[in-house]
C-alpha cells in the first residue's frame, strides 16, 4: 500500500497530541491513517464551526447525526478509494458554513445517501431525527425503479423540482451534494466527468443561479467547462492571469483614488477588484463571436458599505455615486439600478460606468453588506418560514410548470431557459415592472401577462411606437400588447419566444390542432379541390402533387410503385397560402376596392399586398389564405369583375 511521511515538525492527530510524529518511532503513516486525519480534522472543524452557532441540543443532535452516518457508510468507499463518510462531511459543511442552514438541513445533509446506500430506512431517520428530517431525506433520495418515464436522469431532475413544493431545503442539499461531486470529480473517467459536468452546466448550475446562489453557480459552471472542456478551459484561465497581472498597477491607483475620494467625503467604504471566471468570459465570446481581446466586462470594482441606522441602502448608493460622478467622467446610459428593480433571483446593487484617468470604463457596482450576503446565499440568506414561504411562492409555478412537462429534451430547455438567462425588467403602461430574460421580445412580454393576452395578440407598442410582436425588448421598455378575439397564435411564433411560459403555450397549443394527413409538393402547393395524385415516401408519409406538377411527371415515370390514390377533400381547420397578380386600369379607389371585395365580401385574410403603376397601368400581387381551389377560384371571379380589372392570375408562392 502506498505511504506518506509527514515531517516531524508537525502534531501527532492519530493519538490526539501535540507531540511531534516521533511518538509513532517515525513509522511512515498509512493511507488509512491519512484518511483517518482528514475526517477527524474535517469533523471537528465542522463541530467547532457549529458550536458558536448552535445550541447544546442542536449540536447533540448533529453529532447523532455524524455517527449515525459513519456507522452506516463504515464499509463503502468513494470511487477515489476515500472512505464514504467524507462526502456526508463536506456536503454537510456546505450546508452550514456556505449556505448557513439549520441544524435539520444539516443532519439531512449527513444522512442524505444513508437510505438509498444502505439498509436503513426512512422511517429508521424519522424514529431517531424526526419528521422534518425524514422528510428532507425521502426528498433528496433517488428513486430506484425498474423502468424510467423518460431516462434516469431526467426523472431525477424532476423528482428534485417537485420538491419545491414543499420546501426549498431539499434543493439546496442537492445543490451541496452536486458542488462536492464537482469539487472530486478528478477520480472519475473522462466519459463519468462528461455526464456529471453536463449534467452540471445544464441543470444545477442554473438552478443554483435562479435561487441566487451566485458563488454556488459561479464554481458549478466552471468546474463542469474546466471537465468538459479543459484544454479551452487551461488556455483562458492562463490568458485571464496574464490580464490580472497587466491590470494589477492601473486598477490599484484606479481603486485608491476611489478610496481617497471616499475617505474625503467621510463615507466609509471597502474596494474589491474581481475577475469573472473562465465560464463566463467564454459565454460572452460565444454570444458575440469574438475573442477574449474583444470581451468587455472581464472584470469590475465592487464598493462595499456597511449598513446605516441613519441612511437606507439606496440614499447610500447614491451618495457612493454622486462623489464617484464628482470626480469621474459617466458612461451615458451605463447606469443599473437593481436596488430598486432587483433581478429575479434577488440579486440587488447599483451599477454604472465611470472613465478612469487612463482612458478606460471601468464597470463598478456599489453594494451593501447585506446585498452581498444575499448575492452570495441567495433564498438561504434569510432562511425564516416567511422567507421561505416567499421564494417557495416566487419559483413554484416555475419549477412545477417545468416538472410537470412531459419531454425530456423540452423539459430540459425549459430549465434552461427559464433559470439561466440575464434579466431585464419591462413595464406595463400602468407602471408594473415585469422580468424577462435577455433577448425576450415582446411576444414574450404578452405570455407572461396572461396566456389569453399572447394567444391573442397582434401588435405591441414598445415606448409608444408600433412594432412588431417579434421585437426583442431591453431594459426599462414600456410595452402595451394589442388584441383581436379572433386572432390566434402562428407556428412562426415559436422560433420568436425564449421564455418557458411562451414556449408551453404555444407548444401545446400547436400541439392540438389538427394535422395535415399528407405533405403538399413545396413547388405546386395543390389545393382541395385540385385534381392530385400521392406519392409514399421512404419515411411512411405521403406527398401530394398537382397532377400536371413536373416533379408528380418524374417520379411517376421513376417510382411508379410508389403512386397511391387519394382523397384531398376541404377542411374548415386547414387554411393554405395563395398568391394571385392581378392587372389593370389604375383609377381612383381601385386599391380599396380589392381591398373590400378580399376582406370584406369574402372574409379573407390578407398577408400581404404590394403593386406598382406602369403607365396608368396598375399591377398588385397579393397574398391570402383560402381553404380550397373553389373558394380560390370564387375570390378570383369576384375581383375580374372589379370595374377596370382586366387579368387576374393565380401565381406560385
Amino acid at each position: 500500500m502506498k505511504t506518506f511521511r509527514t515531517t516531524t515538525e508537525k502534531n501527532c492527530y492519530l493519538c490526539r497530541k501535540h507531540a511531534p510524529l516521533a511518538c509513532h518511532n517515525n513509522n511512515p503513516l498509512l493511507m488509512s491513517d491519512i484518511y483517518t486525519i482528514q475526517i477527524r480534522n474535517s469533523v471537528e472543524s465542522l463541530f467547532s464551526y457549529l458550536a458558536e452557532r448552535t445550541t447544546e441540543d442542536e449540536l447533540s443532535r448533529i453529532r447523532r447525526a455524524y455517527d449515525l452516518a459513519a456507522e452506516a457508510h463504515s464499509s463503502q468507499s468513494r470511487k477515489s478509494g476515500e472512505p464514504y463518510i467524507i462526502h456526508p462531511i463536506a456536503v454537510a459543511s456546505i450546508v452550514a458554513k456556505e449556505l448557513e442552514l439549520g441544524d435539520n438541513p444539516i443532519i439531512s445533509a449527513f444522512l442524505h445517501d444513508v437510505v438509498e446506500d444502505t439498509d436503513y430506512t426512512v422511517e429508521d431517520i424519522r424514529e431517531r431525527f424526526g419528521d422534518d428530517v425524514a422528510f428532507l431525506v425521502d426528498t433528496v433520495t433517488k428513486r430506484k425503479k425498474d423502468s424510467y418515464q423518460h431516462s434516469k436522469q431526467v426523472d431525477n431532475y424532476r423528482q428534485i423540482l417537485e420538491s419545491v413544493h414543499y420546501d426549498i431545503r431539499a434543493l439546496l442539499i442537492k445543490l451541496a451534494d452536486r458542488l462536492h461531486n464537482m469539487r472530486t470529480l478528478d477520480s472519475m473517467r473522462p466519459d463519468k466527468q462528461m455526464k456529471i459536468a453536463g449534467e452540471t452546466d445544464y441543470f444545477y448550475a442554473p438552478l443554483a443561479n435562479r435561487l441566487g446562489l451566485y458563488h454556488i453557480k459561479t464554481e458549478l459552471e466552471n468546474l463542469s467547462f474546466r471537465y468538459r472542456c479543459p484544454r479551452d478551459f487551461a488556455v483562458l484561465e492562463s490568458m485571464l492571469n496574464k490580464e490580472r497581472e497587466a491590470d494589477r498597477s492601473r486598477l490599484t491607483r484606479f481603486t485608491d483614488l476611489i478610496d481617497k475620494i471616499m475617505r474625503e467625503r467621510g463615507l466609509n467604504v471597502r474596494t474589491e477588484i474581481l475577475y469573472r471566471r473562465p465560464y463566463s468570459i467564454w459565454r460572452k465570446m460565444q454570444a458575440k463571436g469574438c475573442d477574449l481581446k474583444h470581451v468587455d466586462g472581464k472584470h469590475y470594482i465592487r464598493i462595499i458599505y456597511p449598513l446605516s441606522a441613519n441612511m437606507s441602502e439606496k440614499t447610500m448608493s447614491l451618495h457612493i455615486y454622486s462623489a464617484l460622478t464628482d470626480h469621474f467622467k459617466e458612461k451615458p446610459g451605463s447606469v443599473a439600478n437593481y436596488i430598486n428593480a432587483p433581478k429575479e433571483n434577488g440579486y440587488q446593487s447599483f451599477h454604472v460606468k465611470l472613465l478612469s484617468e487612463q482612458g478606460i470604463w471601468e464597470e463598478v457596482h456599489i453594494s451593501s453588506e447585506r446585498m452581498l450576503r444575499n448575492s452570495r446565499l441567495g433564498c438561504a440568506a434569510e432562511c425564516t418560514e416567511e422567507n421561505v414561504a416567499a421564494w417557495l411562492e416566487k419559483f413554484k409555478y416555475v419549477l412545477q410548470d417545468v416538472a410537470d412537462d412531459s419531454h425530456d429534451m423540452e423539459f430540459m430547455d425549459g430549465v434552461t431557459s427559464s433559470f439561466y438567462n440575464d434579466d431585464i425588467m419591462v413595464f406595463t403602461p400602468k407602471g408594473r415592472g415585469v422580468i424577462l430574460p435577455k433577448g425576450a421580445t415582446a411576444l414574450d412580454f404578452a405570455f407572461e401577462i396572461h396566456s389569453k393576452v399572447g394567444a391573442q395578440a397582434v401588435y405591441a407598442r414598445i415606448n409608444g411606437k408600433l412594432e412588431s410582436l417579434r421585437t426583442i425588448l431591453h431594459r426599462g421598455d414600456c410595452v402595451e400588447i394589442g388584441t383581436s378575439e379572433d386572432a390566434k397564435p402562428e407556428p412562426e411564433w415559436m422560433g420568436h419566444v425564449s421564455t418557458y411560459r411562451a414556449k408551453r403555450y404555444l407548444r401545446g397549443y400547436f400541439a392540438n390542432q389538427p394535422r395535415l394527413e399528407y405533405k403538399r409538393c413545396e413547388k405546386c402547393h395543390p389545393l382541395p379541390g385540385d385534381e392530385v395524385i400521392g406519392f409514399r415516401e421512404s419515411d411512411g408519409t405521403t406527398t401530394l402533387h398537382k397532377r400536371d406538377c413536373h416533379i408528380a411527371i418524374r417520379m411517376a415515370s421513376q417510382y411508379g410503385d410508389s403512386i397511391t390514390s387519394v382523397n384531398f377533400d376541404e377542411n374548415p381547420a386547414f387554411l393554405y397560402p395563395v398568391r394571385i397578380r392581378i392587372k389593370g386600369i389604375d383609377r381612383y379607389h381601385l386599391m380599396s376596392d380589392l381591398i373590400d371585395c378580399i376582406t370584406d365580401k369574402l372574409h379573407l385574410t390578407m398577408s400581404s399586398l404590394a403593386t406598382e403603376n406602369i403607365d396608368r397601368i396598375a399591377i398588385c400581387t397579393i397574398d391570402f389564405s383560402v381553404h380550397s381551389l373553389s373558394e380560390l377560384q370564387l375570390a378570383m371571379e369576384s375581383i375580374g369583375k372589379i370595374q377596370g380589372i382586366d387579368e387576374v392570375m393565380h401565381i406560385p408562392i
